[in-house]
């Protein structure tokens, strides 16, 4: 008899009230996935802003056309979580997605460098957020799915080891790309540099890849009762709502957390590049080498706090057995917090590798403690409707920031790139007080 997913796709696991301990590989196995997932988002977080802008976006435009993200994650990922609650088929219950997701995320990927115009830059996010949020919020589920309480941690931050190096490689693949001889030019004609061009087309099978390996090696456990899954199916979207009314209280205190840790990540994805580029290295136009220069350094920031947060994840993989989540979460976010504040003040460019050490020590935390700390307050049987809502609070303060920087940096000069990025900051170190407002485990 298995003792859990099978690895090797022979059989499904038995049914069983009391889930098995699972081994490294079989965790890695079911994690892997999310390698490709981040690759893909990696991608998106380095280069949209300075997409965007090579097809002529202004400054106040760059929140606007961000809206993708938040927007389809508001809506994606609790319709997700609810249909997968309520799924079962050959392969299993949150893998449906992943798959389908995978394939329309790689295919918003291999297209996006090619946009020839800012509209189709932006349609094709849409699509490719869409997509990638419906191959990422079951994940979320698939660990509490089939991992018991105490190995949880242990999922969530596996999970972040491979979010963490999927990044990092993603970030520095387009500088690589220039150093082995990749064209780094833009002009008429070819407004995206040729290195995005093989960098999006690289992520594009990347994450199919990574995600079919997921698929393939790991096995859901069936529903203990068939006949109750049916009576889940005839329940409808209004379920979602129901959940809504009835969450749990250590929800609503990580709720509050969550939007001022995801207002803070919001600002640096969106200005931190094109910040780095304008307001730190002065760069006038898009089409200078000093521009390009600072989107460069800019990745190597972003590579960095990937690196780190992949370090920071194995260690928790660790520190979690005697730690308990919310204490390595309070920790985690004023480091980070602190960090990502300081780019206000630092002038030289080499510098701002050593604050985005503590931006990725909280960003490994970020993707792994609030799901720890959420996923025992959790019914299993709504355990992918409540991941969905969960995301409500990362993405409506995303929405509230887009539509509010635009207006302020419209209407007032002194609302920047670069002061955007503090606020974000500041932002950061408030969620991290408030997470000790979050209730122990038995409270």
């Amino acid at each position: 008899m298995s003792d859990g997913p099978v690895q090797d796709g022979r059989a499904n696991p038995p049914l069983m009230t009391q889930k098995p301990r699972l081994s490294f590989w079989q965790i890695w196995n079911m994690s892997f996935g999310f390698f490709g997932i981040q690759f893909g988002w990696g991608l998106q977080m380095g280069n949209m802003s300075s997409i965007y802008e090579y097809l002529g976006a202004s400054e106040s435009q760059l929140p606007l056309l961000w809206l993708a993200a938040p927007l389809t994650g508001l809506v994606v990922q609790p319709i997700i979580g609810h249909m997968s609650d309520r799924t079962w088929g050959p392969l299993g219950r949150r893998r449906p997605y992943f798959l389908v997701g995978a394939i329309l995320a790689s295919i918003a990927l291999f297209f996006m460098p090619k946009s020839g115009t800012l509209w189709m830059a932006a349609g094709l996010l849409w699509i490719l957020d869409a997509s990638a949020n419906i191959s990422m919020e079951p994940f979320r589920a698939f660990v509490a799915d089939l991992l018991p309480d105490e190995q949880r941690t242990v999922g969530f931050a596996m999970q972040s080891v491979f979010i963490g190096a999927g990044a990092v490689i993603a970030s520095k693949l387009p500088g690589w790309l220039a150093d082995w001889g990749v064209g780094n030019t833009t002009g008429p004609g070819h407004p995206i540099p040729e290195t995005v061009h093989w960098a999006f087309s690289a992520g594009a099978v990347v994450f199919l890849l990574c995600v079919l390996w997921t698929i393939a090696t790991t096995r859901e456990y069936p529903p203990e009762d068939l006949e109750a899954l049916r009576r889940k199916k005839a329940e409808g979207f209004g379920e979602i709502f129901t959940a809504l009314r009835q969450m749990p209280t250590r929800m609503k205190q990580l709720a509050a957390v969550q939007f001022f840790t995801w207002m803070a990540l919001f600002c640096m994805w969106i200005f931190f590049s094109v910040a780095v580029a304008r307001n730190i290295m002065g760069a006038t136009d898009t089409s200078g080498d000093l521009y390009k220069q600072g989107i460069k350094i800019a990745n190597d920031c972003f590579a960095t706090y990937n690196f780190v947060a992949f370090l920071a994840a194995m260690a928790f993989l660790w520190i979690g057995r005697h730690v308990r989540a919310k204490w390595i979460h309070v920790v985690s976010l004023l480091l980070g917090g602190i960090g990502l504040a300081s780019v206000g003040v630092i002038k030289d460019p080499t510098l701002l590798l050593v604050a985005f050490v503590g931006v990725g020590i909280a960003w490994a935390s970020i993707l792994s403690m609030p799901y720890a700390m959420l996923s025992h307050a959790l019914p299993p049987d709504r355990m992918g409707v409540y991941m969905g809502i969960f995301n409500f609070f990362i993405v409506i303060p995303q929405i509230l920031v887009a539509i509010i920087l635009s207006r302020l940096m419209e209407n007032f000069p002194q609302v920047n790139r670069l002061s955007a990025v503090v606020f974000g900051g500041v932002c950061m170190i408030l969620a991290a007080l408030l997470t000790l407002r979050v209730g122990d485990r038995h409270e």
